[in-house]
């Protein structure tokens, strides 16, 4: 099998973190809830792991490095914790769902109001569309670091800055590039970043979390033990334990630890520079293919590995079927949980066949890729 789905996860991992997730299976304890050594171990690598993470992000303290299962769970702890009825918050037709969803239930069931910056035919949106829906109520700017279906960047520094400028709360969606692209919270003014580790950070599925810069109070999205402070009633209120009610998946942040310490020893540039070289030799290859529309904007290649395409009119989920019995070739079809960025591209009905590349991609599996969208679109045309 060719993966080429490395947007939805990295199937292929280093083999450093396999033997981390094997090894704390057989020698962890429960992190913070006994003075023996399986649970100090567990203990020691999640506090190391933190600092890893805060050191990654330029986050100021590992102690505002809360771990969760997902992107998903860290958006909703921040979304949902960090608004109150009047708020105003500015997001993006770029987004995906584990950002819109719960901004419409804060719109919907909390008295939030909400301002989506529209996407252009690339997909692209203008950072000056967000600072002219700025009113006094504005709390926040909440968008995504890259699309999960047209691979754009937005400028975190830019759009930083007009958040630092107007006072406002800057929470950003790190899934599709935290790992590969640079990410600095302190020059980029972020408030809050969410990232989950089993994408580009080469880690296990179940990791990821929220870093957190500042005094920001984010109320508890989940309450419950904690360890510490047992007797009580709330939650504790100092970070990290204030958001990490239960016992932590220790197993798979103690792969997520192997894999930092795999991109730091391999070069984030040297991943980012091969991701992208296999994203443009794809593109090349595919762009002047009669019959296949490409979207997204390729006119820099700052942007993540990621492109998405249709051949003719055939649906998106039978090209993606035909990819993977006949040429062994997986890819992701469909909305991509992103129905706002489908339509701004006029792809609602047909959606898209995305290919996302990864560390762990050859440029020999990129070029059977090319000829298999090339037979394709031969094989279907129209008469």
């Amino acid at each position: 099998m060719i993966y080429l789905d490395n947007a939805a996860t990295t199937m292929h991992k280093p083999q450093a973190v396999i033997d981390a997730v094997v090894n704390a299976m057989s020698t962890f304890g429960n992190a913070s809830r006994g003075a023996h050594e399986g649970a100090l171990t567990s203990s020691r690598v999640i506090y190391r792991t933190r600092a890893k993470l805060a050191a990654f992000f330029g986050c100021p303290s590992s102690e505002q490095v809360i771990f969760t299962c997902n992107a998903t769970e860290a958006l909703n702890i921040a979304l949902m914790g960090l608004f109150e009825p009047g708020d105003h918050v500015i997001s993006t037709e770029m987004e995906h769902n584990s950002v819109l969803r719960p901004l419409y239930r804060l719109q919907n069931e909390h008295g939030v109001s909400l301002d989506l910056v529209p996407a252009d035919r690339t997909g692209r949106i203008d950072p000056a569309e967000i600072e002219r829906r700025i009113r006094p109520e504005t709390k926040a700017i909440v968008c995504t670091h890259a699309s999960n279906l047209t691979g754009n960047r937005n400028d975190l520094t830019r759009i930083g800055r007009i958040a630092e400028d107007h006072g406002l709360l800057f929470v950003v969606d790190a899934s599709q590039t935290a790992g590969a692209a640079y990410i600095n919270m302190e020059e980029m003014k972020i408030s809050v970043l969410c990232f989950t580790g089993h994408k580009s950070l080469m880690g296990p599925q179940g990791t990821g979390g929220l870093c957190i810069r500042g005094d920001i109070p984010i109320r508890p999205f989940k309450v419950g033990g904690s360890g510490v402070q047992s007797f009580l009633t709330v939650q504790p209120p100092e970070y990290p334990t204030r958001l990490e009610a239960g016992t932590l998946n220790g197993h798979g942040i103690a792969g997520l630890s192997a894999a930092i310490d795999y991109i730091n020893e391999t070069g984030r540039e040297v991943i980012e520079a091969k991701e992208t070289a296999l994203m443009m030799r794809f593109y090349r290859g595919v762009k002047d293919v009669p019959g296949v529309t490409v979207y997204g904007d390729f006119s820099t290649e700052d942007r993540s590995p990621v492109v998405s395409l249709n051949i003719w009119d055939l649906d998106s989920a039978l090209v993606a079927d035909e990819l993977a019995q006949t040429y062994e070739i997986a890819t992701r079809a469909g909305a991509h949980c992103a129905p706002l960025m489908h339509r701004a591209l006029g792809t609602e009905q047909q959606g898209a066949v995305r290919f996302s590349f990864g560390w762990f991609n050859t440029e020999d599996e990129t070029d059977r890729a090319i000829e298999a969208v090339r037979e394709i679109a031969e094989r279907g045309r129209p008469e």
